[in-house]
């Protein structure tokens, strides 16, 4: 570790020594591409430039998330400069550059006429097909093409609708990606760790759509800034409030109402946004729809975004979420409730360095999570009751990052550093056998490399992360791969990496109602590692279309997964497992004139290997291969959505190929070995006689939802009404199936949908 750090210092090193005679003998343009009308950044904007000397010649950048961009290793003289974004118009200017550093912070304004069909909209940066080696940009666009039961959208109705994404149904809030468990997925907003994203009524997530900037999906090979996570990232971005006027959105639906408002506190420096849902289920929706719907859920959000100079910005956000629903047999008289809470903050501060061509970032945050299982609290005579029957789980982090981007010729260099404490607490009462969890916590620090250099339509990223820690007594090297090759329609790209996860998330997976996680530190020695490989090829035979196809693979170890056992109960004994995931997605997306069509197909295989004498009792051998319960084979999704008479309309269908479960046989009961049992008074313990663990497949699922929109001008309002339908046909899908008393619990059956939203123009 210390001859790393050493060489990647000296590296670093090289590179601003580089970067700073580079700057010194030629001119640099930078700066931020803003919106005219609220100052919002404007991600994806080309920045062009040609010089006045030499037309032939072009230069240019893209902005990034912070609408940021640079030019640099510029000769000096007189410039044409060209800023474009599809939606926006054009601006154009000329300039002379000097040797050394300009800011130029450019604001476009919103193209008065829609663009035709016939427009070149170029290489778009978000859409169905637009993945590059497992990395997926997702825009406010993409998510209102998906049908949703509530009129503003919301994000993981997207994420569903991607093929290697499995989700636990209609309840529970659980997402698989590419084999991995939901413990497994990095969730970030503003760079915040979310640690149950998504409620407990799976249309929802706590990123309602008109909250968003973009979210950026990673299914594997992420590179070297993201760690301490095996399967997947989740990167999602905020909107800031805006910084010229006074907006406000008010919304309501079946399922839920919502309420936003942005504001500017010092115009074009200070902004403020705010946002609340609170589901209403118990009140509107549980009045029409046939089954149950015992979920209440709400969540909040607040952002304040600072301009001190133009060559800093900085905001701090603040997330709360909380969660009730009763989860399994709904019907019976004491179903067990899942309850959580989220809480967290982060504070992001970015710097533009006077003359030196790097973009520095500071992030600080804090998050926390909160869950409890078991009956409801109003059931419970008693405190002692509680004790016994009430489950409960914590999870916390404070997380220091800084994050530097060295602009150069051929590219960039990204390198970082962190710090992070993690702590960890279960209260797990007698329901669970063989383990205890108990308070624990644990400090990771480390750095990160990252350059990047372009060579033509050639693209080339590797990467290291490292990772000490003191409490586990180990130390990580993580190297990471991106590379990209484009020519003209056609584009290929690979991904490789290792990855480690140190803090585990502990569930019992035999029955798909389990949604409770405990979170502990992993087992000396084993912590849980991944590799990822990752190739694709994406074509763009037309401007409109997109058509991709992706291969991956994860070689997973030192996993703990729940052991098998025959009494009918809840239990977090652990043994350790390997496994391997491995498929392909299929993508291909069209947009002729307004209208959008996608069409997506996944295939995965994922298996999990234990070894353990317990097999051996059970099976009759010590090594046991089996597809985990998330494993959904063959995945397929058509959406289609577009303008017609004025009205916004669009449908989603959905398959998915059963998912394993364990059958069983028969039951027993069993005695204690005792000296002299009582056969007479006492009934033994009920056991259940499995076949090998997953042996069975439960039923397909499909679904259709629709919806159509229409908005009006109401004076200086906008007024958007919804109509539609979830599962249109009314398919009897199944969410779960008790082994144990071979009763079903079924998904939300066939539910009209309506909403209204009224917002400021």
């Amino acid at each position: 570790m210390p001859r790393l750090v050493f060489l990647c210092a000296l590296l670093v090193a090289a590179f601003v020594a580089s970067a700073d005679r580079a700057a010194a003998q030629t001119a640099q343009l930078r700066g931020f591409v803003t919106d005219e009308a609220d100052g919002q950044p404007l991600p994806s904007a080309n920045v062009a430039l040609r010089p006045l000397a030499d037309p032939d010649a072009l230069f240019g950048a893209a902005t990034d998330l912070d609408g940021f961009y640079a030019v640099i290793g510029l000769e000096p003289g007189p410039y044409a400069i060209r800023v474009s974004l599809l939606g926006y118009e054009a601006y154009e200017d000329t300039l002379a550059l000097a040797p050394g550093t300009r800011q130029l912070d450019i604001e476009l304004a919103t193209a008065e006429e829609t663009l035709g069909a016939a427009t070149v909209q170029g290489d778009r940066a978000s859409g169905a097909a637009t993945v590059t080696a497992g990395v997926q940009r997702i825009r406010p666009a993409d998510i209102r093409n998906v049908p949703a039961p509530d009129v503003t959208g919301d994000l993981v109705n997207y994420l569903v609708s991607l093929p290697g994404i499995v989700t636990s149904g209609d309840r529970g809030g659980q997402l698989f990606i590419r084999g991995g468990e939901p413990s497994q997925n990095l969730v970030l907003l503003d760079g915040m760790p979310v640690f149950q994203p998504f409620h407990v009524l799976g249309f929802y997530s706590a990123f309602p759509t008109d909250l968003l900037s973009s979210a950026d999906v990673y299914a594997g090979g992420y590179d070297a800034r993201f760690g301490g996570q095996l399967s997947s990232v989740l990167d999602v971005t905020s909107r800031n409030g805006n910084l010229r006027e006074v907006s406000a959105t008010a919304a309501i639906a079946p399922f839920v109402s919502s309420l936003s408002i942005e504001a500017p506190l010092i115009p074009d420096q200070l902004s403020v946004l705010a946002s609340g849902r609170r589901s209403v289920v118990d009140q509107i929706a549980d009045q029409y729809v046939s089954a149950p719907l015992p979920f209440d859920f709400s969540d909040a959000f607040a952002k304040l975004y600072f301009v001190p100079s133009k060559n800093s910005r900085f905001s701090l956000t603040g997330l709360y979420t909380t969660d009730r629903g009763a989860i399994g047999e709904i019907e019976s008289d004491r179903p067990d409730e899942v309850r959580y809470t989220n809480r967290g903050g982060s504070f992001r501060y970015l710097l533009l360095p006077a003359e030196q061509p790097l973009l520095a970032e500071i992030l600080f945050s804090y998050s926390e999570l909160a869950t409890e299982l078991g009956p409801s609290p109003e059931q419970l005579d008693t405190d002692s009751e509680r004790d016994r029957q009430i489950r409960t789980a914590d999870l916390s982090r404070i997380n220091t990052e800084v994050n530097l981007t060295y602009l150069l010729g051929v590219g960039d260099l990204r390198l970082g550093a962190y710090i992070k404490t993690t702590n960890v607490a279960s209260q797990l009462n007698g329901l669970f056998q063989n383990v205890t969890l108990n308070q624990n916590h644990v400090t990771e620090a480390g750095f990160y490399l990252q350059p990047e250099f372009t060579i033509g339509g050639l693209l080339l990223s590797p990467g290291v992360r490292t990772t000490s820690s003191p409490h586990l007594g180990q130390s990580f090297i993580e190297p990471r791969f991106r590379g990209e090759f484009e020519i003209g329609p056609h584009k290929l790209s690979v991904a490789a990496g290792l990855y480690n996860q140190p803090i585990v998330g502990v569930s019992d997976r035999r029955d798909a109602t389990s949604v409770f996680t405990a979170y502990t530190v992993a087992p000396d020695q084993q912590t849980p590692e991944a590799l990822h490989l990752l190739g694709g090829y994406r074509l763009q035979p037309a401007p409109f279309i997109d058509m991709s196809i992706e291969g991956f693979y994860k070689d997973l170890r030192n996993l703990s997964v729940s052991e098998f056992t025959a009494v009918p109960q809840l239990t977090t004994a652990l043994e350790p497992a390997d496994g391997e995931a491995y498929g392909m997605d299929l993508r291909a997306e069209a947009r002729p004139g307004g209208a959008t069509f996608s069409a997506t197909y996944g295939l995965s295989f994922v298996d999990y290997t234990t070894v353990s004498d317990r097999n051996r009792v059970l099976y009759g051998d010590p090594v046991l291969t089996f597809r985990p319960g998330h494993d959904r084979r063959h995945q397929v999704t058509l959406v289609a959505s577009g303008p017609v008479f004025g009205v916004d309309l669009s449908a989603r269908w959905q398959f998915g190929s059963g998912l394993p479960y364990s059958r069983a046989l028969g039951f027993d009961t069993f005695l204690q070995p005792t000296s002299r049992p009582d056969l007479f008074n006492d009934p033994g313990q009920a056991r259940v006689l499995y076949e090998r663990p997953f042996n069975g497949i439960l039923p397909t699922y499909s679904r259709l939802d629709l919806s159509a929109d229409r908005t009006f001008d109401v004076g200086p309002t906008r007024l958007t009404a919804q109509l539609g339908v979830i599962n249109a046909y009314d398919r009897r899908n199944l969410f779960a199936f008790d082994i144990f008393t071979l009763r079903r619990s079924d998904q939300l059956p066939i539910i009209p949908t309506f909403g209204l939203k009224l917002e400021t123009r």
